[in-house]
């Protein structure tokens, strides 16, 4: 199976992955996950299953699942040791009760029915199990740029394209009214000033183009002053990410 259709979105997760302090908070995930050796975590919109290999490597059995069949493709050929399962948040391939700890990184933003996916945790984890989220708010990407207003555009256009922009800053009171306990949530800030996350700005970009939000020439003005910015060294991004950990009651 070619996984071209996912190569592009794979090139930028690993270079995310990759970037300085990323590894620190992925570990901080799997600590508030708080699992015991030879349990079970599931990774819910895993990709290509990196997370799913560090957290084996504490002795827990982590279990990848993900929409994409070629991101499962991907992750089984990186990570033949581990499990993974093509399976959506809704209707996860486990029982009731069956896993210790759930976590979903960068996941809730794509889900029309946060509450839905959440009572599907909370079915698949043992009484006392824990939950971890993390993601970023698609309304609070700060960018520097010499067209403040046209950025402000920018950003509103392509939030306005995700399914539940905003679901990172409701992580708290969701996992509340979803019947979680011992709800906790983290702000962590991630920084980006040369060229690795270029692609991401110019992609937004193009989005607000195909949306109608700006015109050509706009986004090629803005294009073209983020990529001066990069190629100097000059390029700021600021993504605040959510983490959120709660337990099952």
């Amino acid at each position: 199976m070619s996984n071209n259709t996912v190569d592009p979105l794979i090139r930028l997760l690993d270079a995310a992955d990759l970037r300085p302090g990323a590894q620190e908070l992925r570990a901080r995930t799997y600590d508030l996950l708080e699992l015991a050796p030879g349990t079970s975590v599931v990774d819910v919109g895993c990709g290509a299953g990196r997370a799913v290999n560090e957290i084996a490597e504490r002795e827990v059995q982590a279990i990848g699942v993900d929409l994409n069949e070629e991101m499962i493709s991907v992750a089984r050929a990186r990570w033949p040791h581990a499990e993974f399962h093509v399976a959506d948040a809704y209707a996860l391939p486990f029982g009731d009760a069956e896993m210790a700890g759930y976590r979903a990184d960068k996941v809730f933003h794509d889900l029309a029915d946060v509450p839905e996916a959440l009572g599907e945790a909370a079915r698949v984890l043992a009484p006392g199990g824990r939950i971890v989220l993390l993601g970023q708010d698609w309304d609070t990407f700060v960018i520097d740029s010499d067209h403040p207003e046209l950025t402000r555009t920018i950003v509103r256009s392509r939030a306005d394209m995700v399914a539940n922009p905003r679901a990172a800053r409701r992580y708290r009171n969701v996992l509340i009214d979803a019947g979680f306990t011992d709800v906790r949530v983290e702000v962590h800030t991630g920084v980006f000033s040369d060229a690795a996350m270029l692609p991401m700005l110019t992609g937004i970009a193009e989005a607000a183009f195909s949306a109608g939000a700006v015109s050509r020439e706009e986004r090629d003005v803005w294009v073209e002053d983020q990529r001066e910015r990069a190629g100097q060294g000059r390029m700021f991004l600021a993504l605040p990410l959510f983490l959120a950990a709660a337990r099952r009651r």
